[in-house]
């Protein structure tokens, strides 16, 4: 089958090139990139005005799936992912059961294979029933195609059994993906620890939950050689430290998420759950210090921690509601809107930190627009200007606290394996 992607402007983070071409895919491969292609194709995308761009690859997404197919499964995370432009998304381990063998591994990548849609990766849990108190079997979960090992939704409390499992991954050459939050620290925190939260009455969660745990990670990734990536960053301090330990050589990366690198606890307007995520919303400062993080490519990686939440479990307030929001469909044009436009970050970085990157830091073959390549592709428009509406998401998921938020940047195509999986109407 031929597809040919006509007139759109081609971003390749590889090489650092932006071109005007049209993109040839035959049978899923890129074949050709060119001007003006004469070719008849059995199927045609016009990207006039468009940035056709490596697939988005989300390396922090809960699916929920097996265990709470109420919330989000994983077909309707898929089809989210397709809606937002990501190809490839990496699903955290904590569902019910936890994916702690590869039975689990198993399940959701042959369900996602079956469905043919997006490419959907399971991590492997590091300890059983993320209890953090025995290593899961590692080396069978790697057999069965994990990309990496975390223990999302927790940390591992014990020091001493992550750095095992922490020399478990270099072994097996794949990264570990870590949530840093101290959990003795928490103490019922629902919201960042500042004063305007204070007045609102709500329980704080300090930097310190965070950063003490990335500073113990980044010295095991030190002494084991681990490849440590750090999830969801909030604070600057955790900033620094990733600076100073990627000076030292350490084999550190990061990523940042739409919502912190937007929103700032002065952006909660009361008591409402759909600004209620884990780490919470921090303050200015913290949130300004992670947009030059990502500005002078400290940060690695723009993710979503894609949580969704029904209705019900997020109408109860801030002080009982679970902590979570969806992103999927919200990221591309969040990034575009904030930060791209707002020249903080380039075209060339937003694609470097939503595609390349990531492939990188999980070792995929994937993130670049070149010949020979898997045709993994984005269409986006820049300049499409819309209020996102939670009610067109494909996500079970509606929790979001950029409900009516007028954006720019639109996702107009969605290829995987040369297939267009999405196109907007």
């Amino acid at each position: 089958m031929l597809l040919l992607i006509q007139k759109g402007t081609v971003i390749n983070p590889a090489d650092q090139t932006e071109t005007v071409a049209d993109v040839l895919v035959e049978d899923g491969i890129i074949k050709k990139i060119a001007p003006k292609q004469k070719v008849k194709a059995d199927r045609v995308v016009d990207a006039t005005g468009c940035y056709v761009m490596p697939g988005f690859i989300d390396m922090h997404v809960h699916l929920r799936d097996p265990g709470q197919e109420h919330k989000e499964t994983v077909e309707t995370g898929a089809r989210a992912a397709a809606h937002g432009g990501f190809t490839t998304i990496v699903a955290m381990p904590n569902t019910k059961p936890a994916a702690d063998n590869e039975d689990v591994i198993n399940y959701v990548h042959n369900k996602a294979r079956d469905m043919r849609l997006v490419h959907v990766l399971q991590a492997g849990a590091v300890t059983k029933g993320q209890r953090g108190e025995e290593l899961s079997d590692i080396e069978a979960m790697v057999e069965a195609g994990i990309p990496a090992l975390s223990e999302d939704g927790k940390t591992v409390m014990n020091a001493q059994l992550y750095r095992e499992a922490m020399t478990l991954a270099v072994k097996y050459d794949i990264p570990m993906l870590a949530h840093c939050e101290d959990s003795n620290m928490v103490k019922g925190g629902v919201v960042n620890a500042d004063k305007t939260m204070k007045k609102m009455g709500f329980a704080g969660i300090s930097n310190a939950v965070e950063d003490v745990i990335v500073a113990r990670d980044i010295m095991l990734a030190k002494d084991t050689g681990a490849a440590l990536h750090l999830c969801h960053c909030s604070t600057k301090d955790s900033v620094r430290m990733i600076e100073l330990a990627k000076q030292e050589g350490i084999r550190v990366t990061a990523e940042a998420c739409p919502h912190h690198f937007t929103l700032c606890s002065d952006d909660i307007p009361g008591d409402d759950a759909n600004y209620k995520m884990n780490p919470p919303l921090r303050t200015k400062a913290d949130m300004e210090a992670l947009r030059e993080g990502l500005k002078n490519d400290i940060i690695d990686v723009i993710a979503t921690d894609h949580a969704p939440h029904t209705p019900i479990e997020k109408g109860v307030g801030i002080k009982k509601a679970p902590f979570g929001i969806v992103g999927l469909e919200t990221a591309a044009a969040i990034t575009m809107t904030e930060l791209v436009d707002k020249g903080i970050l380039t075209i060339m970085q937003m694609a470097e930190k939503m595609s390349y990157n990531p492939a990188r830091i999980l070792g995929l073959d994937k993130g670049t627009v070149e010949e020979g390549k898997t045709a993994d592709l984005v269409v986006f428009h820049p300049e499409k200007e819309y209020v996102i509406e939670p009610n067109d998401f494909k996500s079970k998921g509606r929790n979001t606290p950029f409900a009516g938020k007028k954006v720019k940047g639109m996702v107009m195509a969605t290829i995987v394996d040369g297939r267009v999986i999405y196109e907007r109407a």
